[in-house]
């Protein structure tokens, strides 16, 4: 099972270190990077599950209304595209709301995927999958099952959908980032820098291995063109920026060689009876 995701956000939203969300200031890319993930989808009759930002859906909503026309499925990335982590149990509930009924009003439907910008719900924060169900969400994809910049969840256990169970008794569909164990470590490699990073043969041959593999893209995965964010850490500027010349040749080969299917599809494949349940 190979599934297509994508986190529509533009270059200047991933800056997690200034938080400075004057975002209007900025040069908008946004129109021009997803229409050219959508043209490609089209070519290839592909439909994909987009996470949007709430302050996209309140900025720009044609582009979102037009991902949802094109016949994509559309989830929740957060409003302010703000760690969940740095939330308060209050904040967090405030934030996704609101972008959830931003996003439902734009495109007519019910929103009820998640995905926590950076991965962000962790151990420590697992309060969030309650307040998501009580939401109305059903679905999860926000656990990074391996160690990461901003937590990651690294006790997981095996990367493949699961149930989550809390310990309030609420219930969610999960569907984990895919990892890839070697040298005794947890390597990621189906989505944004990472699948930059690798050279494509190599993410060619750890997908064929895999049983299950969640990817994740973002238009400036692919922009040559944005400008760069020199205030970020060198480290997180390697991660940003390293191999976008040459990425949207790979991710069409990925497409190429790889059956895709969005979370919807996904979801009917599955037997759910027969998923491992955790308890957190």
């Amino acid at each position: 099972m190979n599934v297509l995701t994508f986190d529509i956000e533009d270059w200047y939203n991933c800056d997690f270190i200034s938080e400075d969300f004057a975002w209007d200031k900025h040069e908008c890319r946004i129109y021009e990077g997803v229409r050219r993930l959508l043209d490609e989808l089209d070519r290839r009759e592909l439909k994909g599950t987009f996470f949007c930002l709430g302050w996209l859906a309140e900025k720009h909503p044609l582009i979102i209304k037009e991902i949802a026309d094109r016949g994509h499925q559309i989830g929740c990335h957060s409003y302010q595209h703000e760690l969940s982590f740095r939330f308060t149990p209050e904040q967090f509930r405030e934030d996704t709301l609101k972008a959830k009924l931003l996003i439902e009003n734009v495109i007519g439907k019910e929103v009820s995927l998640f995905r926590a910008p950076g991965f962000s719900i962790t151990e420590r924060n697992i309060w969030a999958i309650d307040s998501l169900v009580e939401m109305g969400f059903r679905y999860d994809c926000s656990i990074f099952p391996a160690v990461h910049d901003y937590g990651g969840m690294p006790n997981y256990g095996k990367a493949e959908p699961t149930i989550i169970k809390t310990s309030q008794g609420n219930r969610i569909k999960e569907f984990p980032i895919n990892i890839h164990h070697i040298a005794g470590k947890n390597i990621v490699f189906s989505g944004g820098g990472f699948f930059r990073f690798f050279p494509y043969w190599l993410i060619k041959h750890w997908g064929r291995q895999a049983d299950y593999m969640m990817t994740y893209f973002h238009p400036r995965d692919f922009d040559t063109g944005q400008p760069v964010m020199k205030n970020l850490p060198l480290i997180r500027q390697f991660k940003s920026y390293v191999g976008i010349k040459g990425a949207f040749e790979k991710w069409q080969r990925l497409l190429s060689d790889f059956e895709f299917v969005n979370v919807e599809e996904a979801d009917e494949m599955i037997d759910w009876n027969k998923q491992r349940v955790i308890n957190l």
